[in-house]
């Protein structure tokens, strides 16, 4: 009998944890493609099939939503770079950061669309994002990087903001995204390729050996 309610409460945990998944899926897809205002809780519901009744048992309003969701969009973007932490040549880290955020923009373009293309509320709560942390913050983590390359000597001699350095690449970055991936045009046919020579990549070409 034990066995047989822990075997139920396996099971409903895990409906539980797809439903969650897939009204995250569906309010991403919406948001990008409608706007964030004009989405309604209902709508999502909609969409998916559901109540909104049900909807709200996992989120009280539509802003909790949008918070989980670039909560993890953001978090996955920081593991990604995190993977790059061995590399000791801050300035070849630094290209691979570039490729790194290309590769996912690629990769998960819902998710890439609602991070930085979709106009919606500054995401008040982070949940558990340290924000300026290198270790969970992917922009904190290229700030770093910048340092770094400063400090080796890695830059031409008016480069000494790492801040502005930052903010070149992070724009750089983001215009090989579009350029490679068409992700504001839906393109389909650019397959991801951390390994190409993008023009984020490109944007480097001011370091200093």
């Amino acid at each position: 009998m034990a066995t047989r309610s822990a075997a139920s409460l396996q099971r409903r945990q895990r409906e539980r944890t797809e439903m969650h998944r897939t009204i995250l899926d569906a309010a991403r897809e919406m948001y990008v493609k409608n706007g964030y205002e004009a989405t309604t809780m209902r709508a999502i519901a909609d969409r998916i099939g559901y109540t909104p009744t049900a909807i709200y048992h996992h989120f009280r309003n539509k802003e909790a939503l949008l918070t989980e969701l670039t909560t993890q969009d953001f978090r996955a973007l920081a593991q990604a770079f995190q993977k790059l932490g061995e590399v000791a040549d801050p300035v070849e880290r630094l290209r691979r950061i570039g490729q790194a955020y290309i590769a996912f923009g690629l990769t998960h373009p819902m998710h890439y669309r609602l991070m930085f293309m979709t106009p919606h509320p500054a995401m008040k709560d982070p949940k558990g994002i340290k924000q300026g942390d290198p270790s969970q913050d992917a922009y904190a983590f290229l700030v770093q990087s910048c340092t770094e390359a400063i400090a080796a000597g890695r830059f031409r001699p008016k480069l000494k903001d790492a801040q502005q350095v930052a903010q070149m690449l992070w724009a750089g970055h983001r215009e090989g995204t579009r350029r490679l991936g068409g992700v504001a045009r839906h393109t389909r046919d650019c397959e991801p390729d951390a390994r190409r020579d993008d023009e984020g990549a490109r944007s480097l070409i001011f370091f200093d050996g």
